[in-house]
């Protein structure tokens, strides 16, 4: 399959099931609310070392919150439920309750409820307050600028994690530019995040290492200065790979994201340095889900 002068790889990105939730972080003002959200969902570019998975799913507009304030999404991913309270209670503990202004709210009513401002009450030291309002429980924390207001608990739902495209071209900031348009693109899609820096990773791996003590390594097949020296996956013109790696609460919301942000690398064509799209599997043996390049993109 060729789009664009760009040729799309008869290949699959293989992904993984995992626990999602989302929360609503609000604040006097957009800034500070993006502070909050970028706080909480900092070192959380993969579960091989940060213990989840976050990012910013969008900003809010004063009429989607709760509290009628500036808003933004932000969901957390983990492999398993207990992994996934424990990093919601303590980013919302250390980065949400500290900023200033700040509230915190559910951003998913159904699926199993775990503790969001349930245990962060404690914090005031006995003079908490709990209110029940519609059938939701939200608790009042006082603090030095006035006081914290956060929901007792939020959704836990199954999730994916892992879905990916690889962008190869032949410089560095011809790949760069490709992701950043396919990155642009992909934030329009609701239910997913791309969390590593910007949504965009540049060390992508591979399962395993000739050093025990690591699960993965660099992805040495798709490395330009490589070529030669291992098996690679280049030809000689691609001097530059990227990957962008989603997670999505469903299959058709990592779907739907993959084809927002190829068809966004494929717009600016060959002509801007793409060569091609690829994706990283291992032979079927990562996950259990698949996502086909040449079907999403038919």
């Amino acid at each position: 399959m060729n789009i664009n002068g760009v040729a799309i790889d008869a290949t699959f990105a293989e992904a993984f099931p995992m626990k999602a939730t989302r929360a609503l972080i609000t604040a006097q003002n957009e800034k500070w609310a993006l502070i909050a959200a970028q706080t909480m969902t900092g070192f959380a570019t993969s579960v091989i070392a940060c213990g989840c998975e976050a990012g910013i799913e969008r900003v809010l507009a004063p009429s989607e919150t709760p509290d009628g304030r500036s808003g933004v999404s932000i969901m957390i991913f983990a492999m398993g439920g207990k992994g996934l309270a424990k990093q919601l209670e303590t980013r919302a503990g250390q980065c949400v309750l500290t900023s200033p202004t700040s509230a915190l709210f559910s951003g998913i009513d159904g699926g199993t409820r775990i503790p969001l401002g349930k245990n962060l009450r404690y914090f005031g030291d006995g003079f908490q307050v709990a209110k029940l309002i519609d059938g939701k429980r939200y608790w009042r924390i006082p603090v030095m600028d006035g006081e914290f207001l956060t929901e007792a608990t939020t959704g836990q739902v199954d999730a994916i994690g892992g879905g990916n495209f690889l962008v190869l071209a032949q410089s560095q900031p011809q790949a760069l530019a490709a992701c950043e348009a396919a990155i642009e693109a992909m934030r329009k899609i609701p239910n997913v995040i791309m969390p590593f820096p910007g949504g965009i990773v540049r060390s992508g791996s591979k399962v395993g290492s000739k050093y025990k003590a690591l699960n993965a390594s660099t992805n040495d097949a798709f490395c330009p200065t490589l070529k030669g020296m291992t098996k690679t996956e280049l030809s000689a013109d691609i001097e530059s790979v990227m990957e962008i790696v989603i997670d999505g609460l469903a299959k058709e919301d990592i779907d739907k994201a993959m084809r927002a942000g190829i068809q966004a690398v494929c717009d600016l064509g060959a002509d801007n340095g793409v060569t091609r799209i690829s994706a990283g599997n291992y032979g079927g043996k990562l996950g259990p889900f698949h996502f086909h390049l040449q079907e999403i993109m038919a």
